[in-house]
């Protein structure tokens, strides 16, 4: 790992905007970007696919360990994976896929197999990383650390919105008590549980807007490491 490559970790629960507000700070930096829980849904899906069993450790490590995926951009610009040469983005999004993703990242075997496929991400001339261990586990010494929350309903809300312009129906109340139960498991699984980093910056952006979040960011990137500003006007 190149540790003389900056990162900037964006960790916190799912809903709280971090693959957004992530997104585009790696756009305004022109550096790359990893969307760890990415990752896990591939591998959460992979194994779906070959119905192997959410708890298997074995199997899915070795599943972890040759998974043919490939993280790109399509012609729009926009983030696009492909697993075994198949596009996989709209499955990926899912509840059922996101919650199956949360089950395999709490197997300590898991994560350390996937640990060095998401450190090589590292490259120059920067990284921007989110997910809900960079900061703790995966680049513990990364110059800026944040940890972005909102309220669960405020979360919720967000994510109904994003499926159902996905196209996905899913009801508020099935969604608020699956949102709820994986911010549980992820706080209290036994490795890498889900926290701020003691030198990370917490963020409550359950009432602030994209451009306000990634402003709040900026400057303290602009603090630490340097970067170049440019306007963002994107809603949640």
């Amino acid at each position: 790992m190149n540790q003389a490559v900056p990162v900037v970790t964006i960790d916190g629960p799912g809903g709280s905007g971090k693959g957004t507000i992530s997104r585009l700070l790696a756009k305004k930096l022109g550096w790359h970007w990893l969307d760890s829980g990415a990752i896990y849904r591939v591998l959460a899906l992979a194994a779906l696919n070959e119905n192997i069993s959410l708890d298997d450790a074995d199997a899915l490590v070795s599943l972890a360990n040759n998974l043919d995926v490939v993280f790109q951009e399509n012609e729009r610009g926009e983030p696009q994976v492909l697993l075994k040469a198949v596009d996989v983005t709209t499955d990926l999004r899912t509840e059922t896929c996101g919650d199956a993703a949360s089950q395999v990242a709490a197997i300590p075997a898991v994560r350390k197999a996937l640990l060095a496929r998401q450190q090589n991400f590292r490259q120059p001339p920067g990284l921007v990383a989110d997910g809900r261990d960079m900061g703790t586990v995966v680049f513990p010494d990364a110059p800026v650390k944040i940890f972005l929350t909102a309220c669960l309903e405020e979360r919720v809300k967000r994510r109904h919105k994003q499926l159902k312009e996905q196209g996905f129906e899913f009801s508020i109340d099935a969604l608020f008590h699956e949102m709820a139960a994986r911010d549980k498991r992820d706080a209290e699984r036994a490795v890498a549980p889900l926290q701020a980093a003691e030198d990370a910056e917490v963020l409550d952006c359950s009432y602030l807007s994209i451009d306000e979040v990634v402003d709040k960011v900026m400057t303290l990137i602009e603090k630490k490491v340097g970067g170049t500003r440019s306007k963002a006007h994107t809603e949640f």
